[in-house]
């Protein structure tokens, strides 16, 4: 019954993926120079005659831009004409600097505060302030601090990866069931004892989800984030194809963004079921 669910659905999937493609090639077919009133020979000559209507690029013009790209992911240029792999590269180390810096701060000060009512009180108001504002509302004030590019998307990787892991952790530190905590007090565990052998196994589903939350935001904030630092990274590699108006490299690099979020996102989800429990 779940191969026959999962063969249809993968059929399903297929045919939709068909379908999209064929719409795309239909709607970028080159317009005919004669029916817009222009000679073939002048189409020809001002490089005009495989334009499409939309003047989007075809599936077979994206198809030709990844076998270019992939064919030599880490070449490097000069400042501006670096590979795709060397772009992806400094996105990632960025992403996960970023990251490991918030889980540093976010986990530890989840377990504090969702084992202490009276500091999760004392610190609800400022979380509450704090965790709405735009991560990018920070990037002014991070280069004016920290006066480098690629340190402020680092830090604005940290501030929006931080609330997210910060209060799943509170939730899941708060939510293990009264019962284990009244065994390990019977028993006379130590706090740090208590805390790692029964309160984070406990939580450790909760926790990964918030990762896993803060991931996916930290991956879609990095675009934007280096769209404004420029210099390298994905985000500068889509706003950088855009003024040389190459829509094929750009529709090229929202696909690997989408790629690398989705294998991101599996990576946590397998984590996920690692540290799941059953009662």
């Amino acid at each position: 019954m779940h191969n026959t669910q999962a063969l249809r659905a993968a059929l399903l999937s297929l045919g939709l993926f068909v379908l999209l493609i064929g719409f795309w090639h239909l709607a970028t077919l080159p317009k005919a120079a004669e029916d817009a009133g222009v000679s073939a020979e002048y189409a020809a000559l001002m490089g005009s005659a495989n334009q499409s209507d939309s003047g989007l690029p075809s599936p077979g013009m994206i198809w030709e831009t990844i076998v270019q790209q992939l064919s030599d992911p880490f070449y490097d240029a000069g400042p501006n004409d670096k590979g795709i792999g060397i772009q992806l590269a400094y996105s990632l180390g960025r992403v996960l600097l970023g990251f490991a810096l918030a889980a540093l701060v976010a986990i530890p000060l989840g377990f504090v505060i969702g084992m202490s009512p009276v500091v999760s009180r004392a610190l609800d108001p400022y979380v509450q302030l704090l965790r709405p504002i735009s991560p990018l509302a920070w990037m002014p004030l991070a280069l004016y601090i920290i006066k480098d590019s690629s340190t402020s998307a680092i830090f604005v990787i940290f501030i929006c990866s931080l609330w997210p892991m910060l209060i799943n952790t509170v939730y899941g530190v708060a939510s293990v069931k009264r019962d284990w905590l009244n065994v390990a007090r019977t028993l006379e565990v130590s706090p740090l004892r208590k805390a790692l052998q029964v309160v984070l196994p406990a939580a450790a589903p909760t926790i990964l989800t918030g990762m896993r939350i803060s991931m996916g935001i930290a991956w879609l904030v990095i675009v934007a984030a280096e769209m404004l630092i420029g210099g390298t990274g994905i985000g500068y590699f889509v706003w950088n194809e855009w003024n040389n108006l190459s829509l094929s490299n750009v529709i090229f690099a929202i696909l690997m963004i989408g790629i690398v979020g989705m294998v991101l996102d599996a990576g946590f989800g397998w984590l996920g079921r690692l540290v799941a429990y059953r009662e």
